[in-house]
């Protein structure tokens, strides 16, 4: 029940996350430079706590099992990997965008920052259908090690 209740905290956090991108991207388009910073590092905020909290319930708790019939497993451990992958790359791309934004090099951040922007709206899109179809659509199997559930074995 707990590793059901953090994963649904989670899901707020890329939520929040993503809407804080959202104003501080409309914030830029009109050169409110100080306003966006702000809202972009609150994004950065609520992806950072999700990213910590995720890792702490996968370590502690485990993730849940898809409980989905069999006949959709494929599509959802599918679908789940390619999540992962884009994660890992908006998760990368962030960090790169950060650290040339703190350091001043904004020809360069202003290069990326788009890129990651849209990868990261995608990441969140497509997490947010996981966590529906893991926690909405369908009951959650147990809650089990992150190489067991990631590989849906």
């Amino acid at each position: 029940m707990l590793a059901i209740v953090f994963s649904y905290i989670n899901e707020a956090c890329i939520l929040l996350s993503v809407a804080c991108f959202i104003v501080g991207w409309v914030h830029i388009r009109h050169h409110r430079v100080r306003v966006h910073r702000r809202w972009m590092l609150r994004g950065v905020v609520f992806a950072a706590l999700f990213f910590i909290i995720y890792a702490l319930k996968t370590v502690l708790l485990g993730d849940n099992e898809f409980g989905g019939p069999k006949s959709v497993r494929p599509f959802y451990y599918g679908f789940l990997q390619v999540h992962s992958v884009l994660a890992t790359v908006a998760a990368i791309l962030g960090i790169i965008t950060l650290v040339y934004a703190s350091r001043a090099r904004f020809s360069r951040h202003r290069k990326i920052a788009p890129w990651t922007l849209v990868t990261w709206f995608v990441t969140a899109a497509t997490g947010l259908v996981v966590f529906i179809l893991l926690y909405i659509v369908y009951t959650p199997g147990q809650a089990a090690g992150l190489l067991y559930s990631y590989l849906g074995r």
